[in-house]
């Protein structure tokens, strides 16, 4: 029997995270105390609703740093995955790489899905913003992509 996802609420603290990034960084939360983190899991580059996802927030990355927010995309791509997806959609936003799956589960987005009736495990698209403090504050589970985006930037924009 699968293991039940983490829970993980608003108010609590995330938790920490150091993953390879696109382009051969790293990036932790860590180092990013004192900005809003909006933090993204989605199941893998290349897919239509993927592609969108990661369009439509790097589209918006400027208005998220205006909010003095930064936009890490989580998936279990490689990095070498990420570079060839970034570079092919123009994509702006850091990419993380998290092939092991700890902080997918960290953050309870590895989960049980089903496809026509065939179960299976797989990261579920969600979405947390984290405040400069490490304490997260908005939580979104099984997004549907459109609108989400700008959602989320009006999340960040009330939390500056």
């Amino acid at each position: 029997m699968p293991k039940k996802p983490r829970e993980i609420a608003e108010g609590a603290s995330a938790p920490p995270f150091d993953l390879p990034t696109d382009g051969g960084g790293r990036v932790a939360l860590k180092d990013l105390k004192g900005k809003t983190v909006v933090l993204y899991f989605y199941p893998k580059d290349e897919t239509t609703g993927c592609t969108k996802e990661a369009v439509d927030f790097s589209d918006a990355e400027k208005a998220f740093r205006r909010a003095g927010a930064v936009v890490i995309g989580v998936s279990k791509d490689s990095p070498a995955k990420h570079d060839k997806f970034k570079k092919k959609h123009g994509l702006t936003i850091t990419l993380a790489s998290d092939e092991n799956g700890e902080t997918v589960a960290a953050y309870g987005s590895w989960v049980e899905k089903s496809l026509y009736g065939r179960k299976y495990m797989g990261i579920d698209r969600s979405t947390f913003m984290i405040d400069g403090k490490g304490v997260i504050r908005k939580i979104w589970r099984k997004v549907k992509v459109n609108g989400h985006v700008m959602e989320v930037l009006g999340a960040a924009k009330s939390l500056k």
